[in-house]
């Protein structure tokens, strides 16, 4: 599965469950009068509008590469990662402004079995939709889709607090307006985490040294002890990665062997990892550079 398709199936079955489950915690906030339920919907509804930047961005990465973008489209992913967390830390500052009028205002609230219900199916389902998109995350590489599936691990752990909230309300009158709090600060941490992972990898990343390891062992499989590959580069656009690397060749080389040597690693290189390649060639007796 690539992700676009990734993206579509995961954030069409998102988009679906959870306006389901906002009816249904905002419906039982209202009856009980719950700030944290109602807060709890309103993040639920967060992920159906962050599944449809989703699904958006996914249509958006699926345009190939033009004269304005030569390396594709990709990096709309980390866009849409970067509107999530703003979502979510939009939302969260708005139920921590609310808990703390709430508790100001000494507002007790008074559940029932239908605020249990709801808040167990929702936990169950969210947990759900979580472990969904993290397997579609692995399977497809996609950062966004991973962001997702954080939203909805900490839609889950929202509604468990939630859920330890209603069994101590008879005992604590603030309890609703501190759950609130403590969600809002579950939706600031989401978003933290968004933010730091999709700006490490905008920002650009060392390429992973398992990646390099075998590159290199399939070129000196090839080559043998002829060449010497080193100073590698990577540049990930989502749809297209691009890398940079030198080898080092007999200084007595002809130029035309070197550049047939060269252009056959970057082709052994796309036809095994899926990589663009430019090679610079040094000569053999050089010395490394530091």
């Amino acid at each position: 599965m690539n992700k676009v398709k990734g993206g579509y199936v995961e954030g069409t079955t998102s988009i679906i469950v959870n306006l389901i489950l906002f009816a249904l915690k905002f419906w039982a906030g209202i009856i009980t009068g719950s700030l944290a339920l109602e807060a709890d919907a309103w993040h639920t509804l967060s992920d159906s509008i962050s599944s449809v930047v989703l699904v958006i961005a996914a249509k958006l990465m699926s345009k190939k590469a033009d004269k304005e973008h030569p390396f594709g489209h990709g990096r709309w992913e980390q866009i849409a990662a970067l509107f999530i967390a703003f979502i979510l830390g939009i939302i969260g500052y708005d139920f921590l402004k609310q808990s703390i009028i709430q508790f100001r205002n000494r507002e007790a609230v008074h559940f029932g079995i239908l605020a249990i219900v709801v808040t167990i199916a929702s936990i169950a389902v969210k947990e759900a939709l979580a472990q969904y998109a993290f397997y579609i995350a692995r399977k497809t590489g996609s950062t966004s889709i991973k962001a997702d599936g954080w939203h909805h691990r900490s839609d889950a752990l929202s509604s468990v607090v939630v859920l330890v909230g209603i069994f101590l309300a008879d005992y604590l009158w603030w309890i609703d307006s501190v759950l609130a709090a403590v969600i809002a600060l579950f939706l600031f941490y989401a978003t933290y985490k968004i933010i730091k992972e999709t700006v490490t990898k905008m920002l650009g990343e060392e390429p992973d040294k398992n990646l390099i390891d075998e590159i290199t062992a399939d070129v000196k499989a090839a080559y043998h002890d002829n060449l010497q590959i080193h100073h590698f580069h990577l540049h990930d656009y989502v749809t297209e990665k691009e890398l940079t690397l030198h080898i080092r060749l007999d200084k007595d080389m002809t130029i035309e062997k070197g550049h047939q040597i060269a252009s056959e690693i970057e082709d052994t290189i796309k036809k095994n990892f899926g990589i663009m390649t430019t090679i610079h060639i040094e000569p053999l007796k050089m010395t490394a550079p530091k």
